[in-house]
């Protein structure tokens, strides 16, 4: 691989506007992208006898519509905003006082103010709130749709106001498989915000890398990361992984005060909703110095840049999912018990659907399906042994394309680690 410099200004994301109403950005149409992710919804709700959605999930609404507002909090505070749609009508119910940030989007018919149904909104009043909600909902649904027993796909709403959305007469269902399975294929239009996400997150990685020294606590060098993406007018860091030494296995331990000692490794998923909502994510691991990697480090990172490359090079087009888990790379038994709990997964606005298992772990917790050109696939490993005492996390993006896969993430590999 040629060598980057990350620090240099990169003419791909010069002058690149990240609002979601702007028309295009260095080369991105987005109302083209906008009108293909709503398309995808309208076609899988068809498919799926799905006669309207209300959608509360703001990753959801954002990929329906394209609009945005307050995404943590509205994951928290449900249904505080939220999106009816039909095959030809799209109703976006917006938190209150915010109505105008939606304004000239396609995508949306009407824009309306949200009731929120919830406890913190309403107190002791909640009960009469959701039914009241939801016998607003169901008249408005009759009137769009027709028929008393329209089908309505749900997610993320509170119990009771399904509940009482369900008693009208409404036939309930899940919204989740055709919302996933609408956002399993990305078009080319789309996979431009993809690769800017990427590309952003990158210079803000190679920051972070550059911050590295010993002494430092694990959360002061994460904040390198989360500085740059905020700078760059991404959204936001999913999670907090970021580990150093002893921390790194098992994985998942979260980001912490812990200082980092010289010659320990530092471990990274970045996890990051950056550009235009959509998910970069990929791993990278780390040495702190001053002295050079030891035997035990370097093999561990082998080991995963082995699994890694293994398993994206299997990956074709009209894979199925049954035959990659048999396929894929065999973990060593030493590092088996604390493997990643995937071995790839689907992303776009967030980690989604599909998720790829070990051979060990597909009898209880896989599923078939097929891999298809437009996929999104992230490729993982964690290699650390049971009671060691450190892991390499490592992980590549890499897109599904009609005769096999494109390489996604360009962050360098570490050479003193390889070498």
């Amino acid at each position: 691989m040629a060598e980057i410099d990350w620090h240099a200004e990169r003419s791909d994301l010069d002058g690149l506007a990240q609002l979601d109403l702007v028309g295009t950005s260095e080369g991105i149409d987005l109302p083209a992208v906008r009108g293909y992710r709503q398309s995808r919804v309208r076609r899988k709700m068809a498919e799926y006898g799905v006669d309207a959605v209300i959608l509360s999930d703001p990753v959801n609404i954002r990929y329906a519509t394209g609009a945005r507002n307050m995404q943590v909090f509205s994951m928290r505070n449900t249904p505080s905003r939220y999106l009816l749609m039909t095959a030809d009508k799209s109703i976006l119910f917006e938190f209150t006082g915010c109505r105008h940030l939606a304004e000239g989007l396609e995508t949306i018919d009407e824009v309306r103010t949200a009731s929120t149904a919830s406890y913190v909104a309403t107190g002791p009043h909640i009960v009469e709130r959701e039914r009241t909600w939801a016998a607003e909902m169901a008249d408005l649904i009759r009137e769009l749709v027709g028929g008393e027993t329209a089908v309505v796909g749900l997610e993320r709403l509170n119990a009771g106001t399904s509940i009482a959305l369900q008693e009208t007469g409404l036939k309930i269902v899940d919204a989740q498989q055709p919302v996933e399975m609408a956002r399993a294929i990305k078009s080319p239009e789309e996979m431009k915000c993809v690769i800017a996400s990427l590309r952003a997150t990158e210079i803000g990685v190679g920051k972070l890398r550059d911050a590295i020294r010993p002494g430092l606590t694990e959360a002061e060098l994460w904040s390198a990361l989360h500085k740059s993406i905020i700078e760059q007018n991404g959204d936001y860091v999913e999670t907090r992984l970021l580990n150093a030494g002893a921390r790194t296995n098992p994985w998942f331990q979260e980001t912490s005060s812990s200082v980092i000692a010289p010659n320990d490794l530092i471990a990274l998923d970045t996890d990051v909703v950056g550009c235009h909502g959509y998910y970069a994510d990929f791993s990278r691991t780390f040495h702190a110095g001053p002295d050079k990697p030891s035997p035990t480090q370097k093999d561990l990172y082998k080991v995963a840049f082995e699994q890694v490359h293994h398993n994206m090079d299997i990956l074709f087009p009209g894979m199925t999912f049954r035959e990659y888990a048999d396929r894929a790379w065999d973990i060593p038994e030493r590092y088996y018990t604390n493997r990643y709990y995937l071995s790839a997964h689907g992303v776009g606005m967030t980690g989604e659907y599909p998720y790829l298992y070990h051979h060990g772990d597909f009898p209880d917790a896989g599923y078939d399906g097929v891999l298809e050109p437009g996929m999104t696939i992230c490729v993982e490993s964690f290699i650390g042994e049971d009671n060691g005492r450190e892991g390499v996390k490592l992980e590549q993006q890499v897109l599904i394309t009609q005769t096999g896969i494109e390489l996604l993430s360009e962050f360098p590999f570490e050479d003193e680690l390889l070498s």
